[in-house]
């Protein structure tokens, strides 16, 4: 694949990847609720009308789809990038997004997530629009692991690389409630 060095470099990557990705994808919470005229706060996990409530019932419903839309966008755009200059960089940005997802679902109660909110708001059960965003971000990530020849053992470690960066975000926003 690629040096050691350069492996290094990309693993240390991911810990600035993590925390802009969670911004990242709250931006899409915070934006659609600022278009749709709320006033909106802004946290590193969190996003939510400063009266605690939305001006109408349905911006639920659009202020959840913010969040996953901005997060595939993210790894759209990653993979586009990778496509283009072929540029191995921009491997963890779109490696991050799928695992933050996975991670979410798997082990943030599935029903507490974005996705399962949108599912039953939308009448298609708690797990179809998990399943549906999942899938999309796993085949950006094959097709990019396919593109750059990127093995399993080094998939392994990036996805190691990305649980513990993710629990780092999770451990900043418990600590400091930011």
């Amino acid at each position: 694949m690629v040096d050691k060095k350069l492996l290094v470099r990309l693993y240390l990557l991911v810990i600035p990847i993590a925390y802009f990705s969670y911004l990242f994808h709250e931006l899409g919470h915070w934006s659609v609720g600022e278009i749709l005229g709320n006033d909106m706060i802004y946290s590193l996990n969190y996003v939510w009308p400063r009266t605690g409530h939305y001006l109408s019932e349905s911006h639920n419903l659009y202020v959840s789809i913010g969040g996953p839309a901005f997060t595939i966008l993210l790894a759209v755009v990653s993979l586009l990038i990778l496509e283009k200059y072929s540029t191995i960089y921009a491997y963890p940005f779109l490696f991050f997004q799928f695992v933050c997802r996975f991670f979410s679902l798997v082990f943030g109660g599935f029903t507490q997530q974005d996705e399962a909110r949108i599912s039953l708001v939308i009448g298609l059960g708690s797990y179809t629009v998990g399943i549906i965003v999942l899938t999309i971000l796993l085949l950006i990530v094959i097709r990019a692991s396919y593109k750059l020849k990127i093995d399993l053992k080094h998939i392994g470690y990036f996805f190691t690389v990305s649980i513990l960066s993710e629990l780092m975000v999770i451990a900043t926003y418990k600590i400091t409630g930011v």
